[in-house]
């Protein structure tokens, strides 16, 4: 499978299909973006690369002097002169090596940041389908390795500019001692580009199995060291299979890590043999040369200089090609992200949600799954690019029409996969409806801009989410302003401040990640409070007191109850007792309304289920 610059994306890449690779300007193009805000830095740094190719070209000469004239002619005042020279070009170099050092690092290190900024910003952009079918692991490596290794693309671009000028100055210099000599070191130039061809295409096909396999074992880390994952595995007893599964995952990035190793250091073994075989030839002919008087010692010594400096750029360009082959695979990928279209996204003329009373209303709403192959991208998904189904799911909601009126609670009710939570994820615009309108107050949810919908919309789900920090900071990325007084107020509506404040750190407790040192009741209330916070007109509860013993349910209805006093609610029940206040109940079977009514209408008649249990609706999309 070819990518859209004409770069294999599969791991499999073959030796010999590289051999024909091209380096696309497309995607050069694509790269210099990254590149042109520091397009000053850039030129700067071209005009210390010049310099310091030239002021490089100087010591063999100032050698020459001092063999073939301050040595004979015994003057010691040409002698200290000509050395001190030497020790000052020395010095320069240094300077301009730090100089240039600093350009390439603040030049490469800034296309980092802005394309992991980017990638960082479009990946948060996407819809929740994409999250539920990626792998974190990959995501997390396309963020670190292959940002890396796209910001070798600005250096390995340098390094050809500064070889360039090294080469030429080089070469210029060589003429003007011995044109013969330099025909002569030349003559091992064609070695050099059949050892870029043989070694180096199979440098870049192990170098793009090792990025893959990277990714995998970063997945399978990622998953198995969060704090769901390690409980898993505690739980089933499978650690001996998880170390073996490591073990054989750390092994081939292990083994492909000797091989890139070994293949590397053969390559330059033999271009430094080469080199060494060039500067032999540049003795010998220059030895005879000599004897005949066609040159002097000092122009001798000053082509075996030369000679190092010839082949050392020659080597570096010639794995340039394989270099910025390999960055450009990392550029591909990280495009790949940036190439995916956001499938949820504010159209041209959305405008902020007016929230006046707060009505909802379905109006012959049907919803299916995209297609996976509309919603992710194969490399994210597993270690191998298999491809995705471009068939959207079965019809999960099919002609859902209903009022939810301003300040009332609707319930939820119904069997599993029945299309609860599909049917509450499409009032924020997780997932936009496939056919029919989903509107607040009259305006459909897909004109109004997603900051203000989802603002103006709090979800309280079974198994909140709450990150690895403090009580507080957990709570303030509903209002990242709210003050302490207001913090406060939340919680105790929430029915959880005398918990928070019998903790030894009260408000500053760490609550680990996921919020797993807390249990299943205080995520709960802690997430009421988070809610409250933010203060939103449309509350939505998927399952909020599901799997929770009497008296924390007593208490999260309290809490609810002061959370959904004059808002507007959508409440998926797990258990009926819950919604026996609720203004209407809503009756959901194989994605269809089956009854509508009031609890003691709808009990009345037998028309409720005895128990409603966790939604399962998204692991039906495909």
């Amino acid at each position: 499978m070819t990518g859209r610059y004409g770069i294999r994306r599969s791991s499999n890449i073959a030796p010999e299909d590289l051999a024909t690779a091209r380096i696309d300007r497309a995607l050069l193009g694509r790269a210099w973006k990254f590149a042109r805000p520091y397009h000053k830095r850039i030129a700067l740094y071209s005009v210390s690369i010049v310099a310091a190719a030239i002021v490089g070209v100087l010591p063999p000469l100032v050698f020459r002097r001092l063999i073939d004239h301050a040595i004979p002619d015994r003057s010691l005042a040409s002698i200290n002169l000509l050395v001190a020279a030497a020790l000052g070009i020395v010095l320069l170099e240094l300077a301009f090596t730090l100089i240039n050092r600093w350009f390439s690092a603040s030049i490469g290190e800034g296309v980092i940041f802005d394309m992991r900024v980017a990638l960082f910003d479009h990946i948060q952009k996407m819809p929740l389908a994409f999250f539920t079918r990626t792998q974190t692991g990959a995501l997390v490596s396309r963020m670190q390795s292959d940002v890396v290794g796209a910001q070798s693309t600005v250096t390995t671009l340098a390094t050809v500019v500064s070889e360039t000028m090294v080469l030429a100055t080089t070469l210029i210099a060589m003429f003007s001692i011995s044109p013969q000599a330099t025909l002569l070191a030349l003559l091992l130039v064609p070695a050099v580009v059949v050892l870029d061809r043989r070694i180096g295409r199979k440098i870049i096909a192990i170098s793009r199995e090792r990025m893959t396999l990277n990714a995998n074992m970063n997945s399978n880390i990622t998953e198995r060291f969060g704090v769901s994952g390690a409980l898993i595995v505690k739980l089933f007893g499978r650690p001996s299979e998880e170390s073996r599964d490591f073990t054989a995952k750390a092994r081939a990035v292990r083994d492909t890590g000797v091989t890139s190793a070994m293949l590397n250091r053969t390559y330059n073994a033999v271009l430094t043999t080469v080199a060494g075989i060039g500067t032999a030839a540049v003795y010998w002919f220059g030895g005879r040369a000599v004897i005949s008087d066609a040159i002097s010692v000092g122009s001798l010594v000053a082509l075996a200089l030369y000679v190092q400096r010839l082949y050392a750029p020659l080597t570096s360009m010639a794995g340039a090609r394989l270099d910025l082959l390999t960055a450009l695979v990392s550029f591909e990928r990280c495009f790949e992200v940036l190439d995916k279209a956001p499938a949820i996204v504010d159209s041209p003329d959305a405008v902020p949600l007016a929230l006046g009373a707060g009505e909802i209303n379905f109006a012959d709403v049907w919803f299916r799954y995209s297609a996976p192959l509309d919603v992710s991208i194969p490399s994210l998904e597993a270690g191998t690019e298999q491809e995705l189904s471009g068939d959207p799911s079965e019809w999960i909601l099919k002609g859902i029409t209903f009022t939810a009126k301003a300040g009332t609670t609707t319930a939820l009710v119904g069997p599993s996969g029945a299309g609860k939570t599909s049917l509450a994820s499409l009032i924020p615009r997780l997932h936009d409806v496939t056919r029919g309108s989903v509107s607040i107050d009259g305006q459909d949810v897909r004109d109004v801009t997603l900051e203000s919908l989802r603002r103006n919309v709090g979800v309280v789900s079974q198994d909140p989410h709450l990150f690895h920090d403090s009580i507080a900071s957990n709570l303030r990325y509903a209002k990242p302003n709210a003050s302490d007084e207001e913090i406060v107020r939340a919680c105790k509506a929430a029915r959880i401040h005398d918990l928070v404040v019998s903790l030894p750190d009260g408000y500053e407790t760490v609550v680990g990640e996921r919020g797993y040192r807390m249990s299943g009741g205080e995520k709960q209330r802690l997430a009421i409070a988070r809610v409250f916070l933010e203060n939103p007109g449309v509350v939505i509860l998927d399952e909020a007191t599901a799997h929770l013993d009497t008296e924390t349910e007593a208490l999260i209805q309290q809490a609810l109850g002061e959370v959904l006093a004059w808002r507007t609610a959508i409440v998926i029940a797990h258990r009926l007792s819950t919604i026996r206040n609720a203004e209407q109940v809503l009756v959901l079977h194989d994605g269809r309304i089956t009854e509508t009514g009031t609890y003691d209408q709808l009990a009345g008649e037998g028309k409720l289920p005895l128990s409603s249990s966790a939604n399962t609706d998204q692991a039906r999309g495909r």
